[in-house]
């Protein structure tokens, strides 16, 4: 209640009314107002806790709010606060390094030692770069190790999840363990997860044929799957890496899957690599620290931060957002402690909010449309903040708003970071006027019934700031339920139709 006492103390004095609905107006914008008041008395909110805030991105003057001061779970939205907050700390430079180290000795073609593969926490390792550091060993005349391969994951705690996560979610690409050893398969660098690949047999009914990318012996394919039209599922075993796949289809088809272990992983994955460089290593395989002082034999080093926050933010990345805290400190709650440092530069008091992870995935997370809104503010004034911006999803244009706010004055326009759970939903971003004021703006909705497209909410109130100084102001339309009573027995929602997740998260964006 003490920072939304201030809030109204200053809107006051800067010349603005307060509403009887709660919302703050600046004088002589009475129509905004009451266009917003209306989206958000929508029948379909009824029953939810929704926050909205609307200020200027330059000054920080409050255009407009409704509870924007109370705290809830904002979701996705909290990458927002992650990243800036990384970039403050870390730097924009930062970089990631996965090496090859050794305190053997050479003899010739041999190693006489331990070869130890030290990770740094790069959530963007590949198979193929982890070829590259075996062909670069083998470039330099090693063929033979006497001694083992050691894997070094230490750089991070092994606590895999963030508090406040739920269980259910272990086997999705959205929810993987994170790991200082890890790899992605992909171009979106789902960290942690391996591609499970199903091809239709020769005929019908015959069985289909399941790989898993990279080829690794740490997750096992329990394959019912056959040649049909029935659909694939692809399901990993909850606290273990045996990966069910059933169903039936009639094309090739993908799907990912986390992995138990990702350290394990990229054990297996390494041991072929060296394998085809025609390394042998005769020890076996230990897990430990890598001892102090130990030579370095081969390095890869990652894309900067300034870059890797491009994917994180577009696509809404979980697993390189928990990266970026447990680069801060080791392990979440250090991690999250050490960027904290940094909240109150960026307008948050550390004290008043409670942050458990960097994704957002913590119900536990709580924080507030105005605390979303002074980063934003805030940002402005850091020396990377052009790049961060540009970072963000475009509405109408790609990232998790591709296929939002299409054909209206918010797209090419709002730039905003999407939020979404079962029952919680927000967006939170930039938005320039027809009269070309840049406003910033955050709308958090909890408690949502998920049926009544919480998505259509906040696209409307964007489009009504895009709108705002225009000729004519957009229509304001309620938003039509996609059942017409609770009871009514649940189907399955297609994927392109869920709400409950990112678009990014489930391949339908």
């Amino acid at each position: 209640m003490k920072f939304r006492v201030l809030g109204a103390v200053v809107a006051v004095a800067a010349g603005f009314s307060l509403t009887s609905s709660g919302g703050a107006v600046a004088v002589g914008n009475e129509a905004l107002t009451a266009d917003l008041d209306a989206i958000l008395a929508d029948n379909a909110l009824k029953g939810a806790d929704v926050g909205l805030v609307v200020r200027d991105a330059n000054s920080g003057e409050v255009i407009y709010t409704r509870q924007s001061g109370r705290r809830s779970q904002v979701a996705s939205n909290l990458k927002l606060l992650t990243t800036t907050t990384a970039l403050d700390l870390l730097g924009p430079d930062h970089r990631w390094k996965t090496e090859l180290v050794s305190s053997g000795t050479r003899s010739g073609a041999a190693l006489n030692g331990d070869l130890v593969l030290r990770g740094g926490g790069d959530p963007t390792m590949s198979r193929l770069r982890y070829q590259q550091l075996a062909d670069t060993l083998k470039a330099s005349g090693v063929t033979t190790v006497n001694g083992a391969l050691v894997v070094d994951d230490t750089k991070f705690d092994a606590t895999p999840y963030g508090t406040g996560w739920a269980w259910d979610d272990e086997p999705y690409s959205y929810s993987a363990e994170t790991s200082a050893l890890t790899l992605s398969p992909d171009a979106k660098f789902s960290a942690g997860t391996v591609v499970v690949r199903v091809k239709p047999g020769a005929a019908a009914g015959a069985p289909a044929v399941v790989t898993t990318e990279p080829a690794n012996d740490h997750v096992q394919v329990v394959s019912t799957a056959t040649t049909g039209n029935a659909g694939i599922s692809v399901q990993r075993e909850h606290g273990t890496n045996r990966i069910f796949v059933s169903g039936s289809t009639s094309v090739e088809t993908t799907a990912l899957s986390t992995v138990k272990d990702p350290t394990g992983l990229v054990t297996s994955v390494f041991q072929k690599a060296l394998q085809a460089s025609g390394i042998t290593v005769t020890g076996g395989v230990k897990r430990q620290k890598a001892p102090a002082g130990a030579a370095v034999l081969a390095t890869d080093t990652s894309m900067t931060l300034g870059e890797l926050v491009k994917p994180l933010l577009k696509d809404s990345n979980n697993m390189l957002a928990e990266v970026l805290v447990k680069t801060a400190g080791g392990s979440f709650t250090n991690g999250v402690n050490q960027l904290s440092t940094k909240w109150a530069g960026l307008g948050v008091d550390p004290n008043a909010v409670e942050v458990f992870d960097g994704s957002g995935m913590s119900r536990l997370d709580q924080f507030s449309p105005d605390d979303l809104t002074s980063v934003l503010v805030k940002a402005k004034t850091k020396p990377w903040f052009a790049a961060w911006q540009a970072s963000l999803p475009v509405a109408g244009v790609d990232g998790t708003l591709v296929n939002r706010m299409k054909n209206t004055p918010a797209a090419g326009n709002v730039k905003a970071k999407t939020g979404s759970l079962s029952g919680v939903s927000g967006l939170s971003g930039y938005v320039t006027t027809q009269a070309g004021r840049e406003l910033v703006f955050s709308v958090v909705q909890n408690n949502v019934l998920l049926f009544n497209s919480p998505r259509a909410i906040e696209d409307r109130i964007a489009v009504r700031l895009a709108s705002e100084g225009g000729a004519v102001a957009p229509q304001v339309q309620s938003v039509p339920q996609q059942r017409k009573a609770p009871a009514q027995e649940r189907t399955p929602v297609p994927a392109k139709e869920r709400v409950d997740v990112e678009c990014s998260w489930i391949g339908t964006c």
